[in-house]
């Protein structure tokens, strides 16, 4: 599992855990979680909303219900396909 350090716009950093990572209609998504104990953390769903002349990855959580909805799903289908693998 891949950690990232994200700086916040309040100039903070935090680190994430990156569980997976998708592509939806153009668009770049992650699914992080603030610890590898997947009983106790939180996920989120981040949108990389950077211009192709951005340095660094810009992301943004998704709170587009619609957009969220879509994307969970396959973040989900894509989670339970690693447990039948196990």
């Amino acid at each position: 599992m891949d950690k990232i350090e994200f700086s916040l716009e309040n100039g903070e950093k935090t680190e994430f855990y990156v569980l997976e990572q998708t592509r939806l209609g153009g668009c770049d998504y992650i699914l992080v979680t603030d610890t590898v104990d997947e009983e106790e953390g939180e996920a989120l769903i981040l949108k990389d909303i950077s211009a192709p002349e951005d340095k660094d990855a810009i992301y943004e959580i998704v709170d587009d219900e619609r957009e969220l909805d879509a994307v969970a799903e396959i973040f989900s289908d894509m989670l339970d396909d690693i447990d039948l693998e196990k």
